[in-house]
């Protein structure tokens, strides 16, 4: 179908050296990426049908791009929101969510920190070989359901150790935002900062654009976050 190919374009954004041409399945996979953020957020259960739109659309858009290894991170976002939405979904006996907006412990948290410190530093030393073999893992197993398709040739990552930041935090933050942790938001402020830094160097200034408003989102997410955590920390001690 027209509406699944990038060459279907909807509007020539005149940004950048040439312009960008936003295709429908690349405009329809933002804003629902956009709606999905802004719904969890506000807590929504609905942000994650907004996901499941987002990151299905994004790995279409990659498989034709030929970035497999972008793809495979998708199929992990996939898996994420699924059980993300049956883990918000969740009811107590006395009908009350069974998650709850908080702060990791102090001890969890320097476990994830130290855990996202080394994923870093090998991933920066590794991202061309991982993400190579990840994109052959991608293209067997695309060969192997009938479709015909070659290994594109990958050039060295631009930004491995910016690259490596983002691709560990990502992970980290959609575990986290899954299970209503607090700091799921800070995460992802940071990783749009960085995805807004990159792309506006590489000169894309659709996507740099784009993760602006998703800053400020993330931001919102965080504020809203952090009250309904007091919030629900008064609530547990005015109980006791």
């Amino acid at each position: 179908m027209d509406f699944f190919s990038t060459h279907n374009i909807l509007v020539h954004i005149p940004l950048g050296a040439g312009g960008y041409d936003l295709s429908w399945i690349e405009a329809v996979g933002t804003l629902a990426g956009l709606l999905c953020i802004w719904l969890a957020s506000l807590e929504k259960i609905s942000n994650y049908l907004f996901g499941l739109i987002n990151v299905t659309l994004f790995a279409v858009i990659f498989f034709q791009i030929q970035l497999y290894a972008s793809l495979l991170l998708q199929l992990f976002f996939f898996a994420a929101n699924v059980y993300g939405w049956y883990a918000w979904s969740r009811q107590t006996s006395d009908n009350q969510a069974a998650l709850k907006i908080r702060w990791l412990s102090r001890s969890s948290a320097l476990g994830w920190g130290a855990a996202c410190v080394v994923a870093i530093a090998l991933l920066t030393l590794w991202i061309d070989p991982f993400f190579a073999f990840l994109s052959r893992i991608a293209v067997a197993l695309m060969n192997t359901v009938g479709l015909s398709v070659t290994l594109p040739v990958l050039q060295p990552d631009a930004f491995p150790f910016w690259d490596s930041t983002m691709t560990v935090l990502s992970v980290v933050a959609m575990i986290l935002m899954t299970r209503k942790y607090v700091e799921n938001w800070l995460l992802w402020v940071v990783i749009d900062v960085i995805s807004v830094m990159i792309f506006a160097r590489q000169g894309v200034y659709a996507m740099a654009l784009e993760y602006v408003i998703l800053t400020l989102i993330a931001l919102n997410g965080s504020r809203l976050w952090i009250a309904s955590a007091r919030e629900q920390g008064s609530r547990a001690l005015s109980s006791q």
